[in-house]
Formats: structure tokens, C-alpha cells, sequence
């Protein structure tokens, strides 16, 4: 059965580029996997009206055009869909994803991924994981942390904190139940490049369809760790190969494979081919 999570092709390394900022969209596209046009936190109330005509302008590719929108419920969520009616982009990232009524009642020409960064939204996203207009969801950590009094969604050691990792995982399991693809949260300290490797290796080992992120130079650290290795390919590969000639379960390379670990292995070649 081919699930939302199967369809999400658009690679690991999710770009976010401001919509007022046009001059930089081409090296966003340049850069990453897709490319997240953003009207929403990236763009200053008094810019909306002009990163919305910056857009309208754009000439870039739809299948790898995803546009942040603004909350719904909001005057600018109502002016951000008018705009992309009148543009080839069908593919949105929901701010503040909360009511299921509302997502539900959206035009059905868009495809929606939820953006689950409040207490409400992430307690809501095993239903909002259910809507047929959903093709996945995402989580934002300091949304999160800030809508129930909190200052930072990270210890001084730079890892996340309980609520957090909560959170994180409570989208991903939403997501997967549903067949619905996760993207995992922005890292916002850019020279911090050692955390986003292991963040974006756990994402990937998870079971993360994508990472996004908010500078180019991130782009390759998240591909890299996104990447099988060839260790790990070759181990992929040679336990489905094995897999062909045995019944049941069997032992490869000294450990016991069954089914779950031949669809660990197929998820190996399907990152491999990203």
C-alpha cells in the first residue's frame, strides 16, 4: 500500500528562505532539496504585502516549492491562500497547526503539512495526522516550549529538553500511524554542526522523512547524515539478497533477521535512492 510517507520524495534537507527576500531563491533552490518559502515568523507584518507580490512573481518549480503559511484563523492566513490561488504552489506548510475543523475546511487543491509547534497542536496531531488533506506533519520546538511559559527548549548542552523530545516523538508516532510522513524540527544554532549531525542521523534512524533548515550550509550536513553509509548499504543489500533463499527467520552476519529487519533494510536502499 503506497502511504503519504511513500510520496514524500523531496529528499532530507528542507530549506527555509524568507518570501521578502526573493534575491535569495535561487541559491536556496541551488542548495537544498526543497525549498520553504516562508510568509509567516521569516517575514515582518509591515513585508507580508510584498513577500506575498515577491511571490506571485516567483518562476520557480512547484514540486519543490513548499510556502509557510500563517496561522489560520488569522486575516494574513485568509491573504496568503488568496495569493497562492493565483500561483502554480499547492504544496503549504500550516504555522500553528491547532483545530482540525479548520484544517479540514481548507481548499482541497492544497496539500497540507501540519506544522504541530504549539501545546494544543501537538496534543492534537494524532487527529490532525488523520485528515485526508495531510500528507505530513512537522514540529517546531520554540513555538512549543514558548506557548506553555517556557525559555528554551534546550538544555546548556545544547540537547533538547523532556518536553521537547516529547513532542518530537509524539508528532513522528502521529505521523507514522497514519502512514504520513515526519519532518523533523530546524536547528537554529548554525555553527553548532556537530549537534545537527547527530540530530539529523537520529532524525533519519527514526524514521524522519526530512529535516528542515534555516541556512545553506546546513543543507549538506543534513544530506550527509541522512546518507546510509556504505557499511550500512552493503548490509541492506546483501540481508535481502540473503533474504530471497531463506524461509522465515534466519540468521545474516552473525544476527537474526525477520520481517521488521528486512523493512529496516528496504528503508536503507529507499534513503540510498533520495
Amino acid at each position: 500500500m503506497t502511504t503519504s510517507r511513500d510520496r514524500f520524495r523531496l529528499g532530507p534537507a528542507l530549506l527555509f528562505c524568507p518570501a521578502d527576500r526573493p534575491e535569495r531563491f535561487a541559491k536556496a533552490f541551488e542548495r537544498a532539496d526543497a525549498v520553504i518559502i516562508d510568509l509567516e515568523d521569516a517575514v515582518a507584518p509591515a513585508a507580508k504585502a510584498a513577500a506575498r507580490g515577491a511571490l506571485i512573481e516567483s518562476e520557480l518549480d512547484p514540486t519543490r516549492v513548499i510556502v509557510r503559511v500563517n496561522p489560520p484563523g488569522t486575516t494574513d492566513f485568509a491573504s496568503d491562500l488568496a495569493t497562492l490561488s493565483q500561483t502554480d504552489y499547492r504544496r503549504i506548510v500550516v504555522a500553528k497547526s491547532e483545530s482540525v475543523k479548520r484544517l479540514q475546511k481548507l481548499d482541497p487543491r492544497f496539500e497540507i503539512i501540519a506544522l504541530c509547534e504549539t501545546a494544543k497542536g501537538v496534543a492534537q496531531a494524532d487527529r490532525i495526522a488523520a485528515l485526508g488533506n495531510v500528507s505530513a506533519l512537522m514540529w517546531g520546538a520554540e513555538d512549543l516550549v514558548a506557548s506553555i511559559g517556557g525559555t528554551s527548549s534546550r538544555k546548556p548542552n545544547g540537547r533538547y529538553r523532556d518536553i521537547a523530545r516529547y513532542a518530537r516523538a509524539r508528532v513522528l508516532l502521529a505521523a507514522g500511524a497514519r502512514g504520513k510522513a515526519a519532518i523533523d524540527a530546524v536547528h537554529l544554532d548554525i555553527d553548532d554542526t556537530k549537534r545537527l549531525s547527530i540530530e539529523a542521523a537520529d532524525a533519519a534512524a527514526s524514521g524522519f522523512a526530512a529535516t528542515a533548515c534555516i541556512h545553506p550550509s546546513q543543507v549538506a550536513v543534513i544530506r550527509d547524515a541522512y546518507r546510509p553509509s556504505a557499511k550500512v548499504l552493503a548490509w541492506a543489500e546483501g540481508v535481502l539478497e540473503a533474504a530471497k533463499s531463506e524461509r522465515g527467520v534466519f540468521t545474516f552476519d552473525g544476527r537474526m533477521v525477520d520481517e521488521p529487519v528486512l523493512r529496516h533494510a528496504r528503508a536503507v536502499l529507499r534513503r540510498a535512492e533520495r
